[in-house]
């Protein structure tokens, strides 16, 4: 008895020492939740609590006060970025003061704990999808992937999706797309970017084309919603072609992008970006870059994605086609 008793003990100290620095949520329906706040982004909020299994995942709008007295960076909807210890809410009126700025808890659109480890700043997912039809023995496998590093004032992303499709008696269908990105935020919810893109697709005949872009970028709007951000700036794209004359192309480039992430709908969230790249170099030129991509999380953190890319090019080489699209299904896992 006397050893259960001293397990006992010794579990419920470890258990108050892990949980010693409580942060509270205050609901909108008056529950409290104590726990661990690990993060707060597109609408929701994540907290680790003892009496789960899981971490508990609440909407940011059913949120009405918080308390901690940890370490955190907060971005507001202006753009704001702000290092504050703690937090201390008034359930009045739902304001917080960071800074010695008065600030509203619907204002608040990314919330994360400062920490130094540099696993808790990563961001992951992977993703695989697989189709097998008797017919013609066709098979085509899609893989898609993301990485990325967000610090205090900078992020680091890349992106990764490949689609292979075998079929008798027809010639291998491929496309594969890569990007390296870095952002660097200013204030008022403007940013400085740049990125490097990797595309490759058989319909376009297009072995390579490789795209460095530098330019400036601002959210329009930034809120627990939707983020609706835009960018402009110049480019650079070195292309390689498959059975061409002319078997590269080097051109500079001006480029025009807007993006748009809608999150609050319950496990589903859309991103859509498009991009037009008018040539500097060469006349009368134009590539457009569309994209979207819808997503339903299921428990485990596994998701469902269906994704459409479209690539079009005004003035293709000689016996490539204008344009190429793909659609993807994919199963995968996010970190």
């Amino acid at each position: 008895m006397s050893l259960k008793l001293l397990v006992f003990c010794i579990g419920f100290l470890f258990s108050l020492s892990a949980f010693s620095q409580n942060d509270t949520l205050v609901l909108t329906n008056g529950d409290r939740i104590v726990g661990e706040l690990k993060k707060m982004d597109r609408g929701v909020l994540i907290i680790k609590t003892p009496y789960s299994s899981s971490d508990l995942k609440v909407k940011w709008k059913k949120v009405r006060a918080i308390t901690s007295i940890e370490n955190f960076l907060v971005t507001t909807t202006d753009g704001q970025r702000y290092k504050v210890t703690g937090f201390d809410t008034d359930p009045a009126n739902s304001t917080l003061v960071l800074n010695g700025d008065v600030i509203g808890i619907n204002d608040i659109v990314f919330i994360k704990p400062v920490k130094d480890d540099f696993v808790s700043r990563l961001n992951a997912t992977m993703a695989f999808g697989f189709n097998l039809s008797k017919a013609s023995n066709l098979s085509q496998l899609t893989l898609d992937g993301t990485l990325g590093y967000t610090s205090d004032y900078y992020s680091i992303g890349s992106t990764f999706n490949a689609v292979r499709s075998n079929q008798d008696n027809v010639e291998e269908i491929q496309r594969t797309h890569g990007e390296l990105s870095f952002n660097y935020f200013l204030k008022n919810d403007n940013f400085l970017i740049f990125q490097s893109e990797y595309l490759s697709n058989s319909e376009q005949k297009l072995k390579m084309r490789l795209t460095n872009k530098l330019g400036f970028g601002t959210y329009f709007i930034h809120s627990n919603q939707m983020f609706l951000a835009g960018a402009l700036g110049i480019a650079y794209s070195v292309e390689d072609y498959t059975d061409t004359v002319d078997d590269n192309r080097n051109s500079g480039e001006a480029f025009a992008a807007l993006e748009v992430n809608l999150f609050d709908f319950n496990d589903l969230s859309l991103v859509s970006g498009v991009t037009i790249y008018p040539s500097l170099t060469e006349k009368k030129r134009v590539r457009t870059d569309f994209k979207i991509d819808l997503k339903y999380d299921l428990p485990l953190d596994l998701f469902v994605k269906l994704g459409f890319n479209y690539n079009y090019d005004n003035k293709p080489v000689e016996g490539a086609s204008y344009d190429d699209y793909v659609f993807r299904t994919t199963v995968g896992w996010e970190l």
